[in-house]
């Protein structure tokens, strides 16, 4: 079977641009979100993880992960592939504060006119990340 012919490069889906965009600066989420986005966060499976609703609290989210890292965070993206309705992006998040990780991802895109309606990030090990960007706890103090 012979592949189709196409002629210099294959035309690439607006959402990919926006997801390429994303993933290159997170805090540039705000920009393409709709006003009532869902985000299931990664830590969605532990005591702490909780869906968030609403552009504020979603950047919030966002700048907290950036800031977590001593905005170390990369979002190294190895393929992203989306169509009208739906998004998919597979890479490795990575920082050096404050430890160094590199933990594969896949993040998970609702689209609906234009705008990113909802959102599910996939750490590989939600439990160990959520434990490395937790805020280092004092010491108990005993006097």
């Amino acid at each position: 079977m012979t592949a189709p012919a196409t002629s210099g490069s294959a035309s690439v889906h607006p959402h990919v641009r926006i997801l390429e965009v994303v993933y290159a600066d997170l805090l540039r989420l705000a920009d393409f979100a709709d006003p009532d986005i869902v985000l299931h966060p990664a830590n969605r499976g532990t005591d702490e993880g909780r869906v968030l609703r609403g552009k504020d609290a979603v950047l919030a989210h966002e700048r907290d992960l950036v800031r977590a890292t001593d905005d170390t965070l990369v979002m190294d993206t190895e393929r992203i592939v989306a169509n009208d309705y739906f998004g998919a992006v597979l890479g490795t998040l990575r920082a050096s504060r404050p430890r160094t990780v590199a933990m594969p991802f896949c993040g998970l895109w609702r689209f609906a006119d234009g705008l990113i309606i909802e959102h599910w990030e996939n750490a590989h090990a939600p439990h160990a990340l959520q434990q490395l960007l937790a805020p280092p706890r004092p010491a108990d103090f005993h006097g």
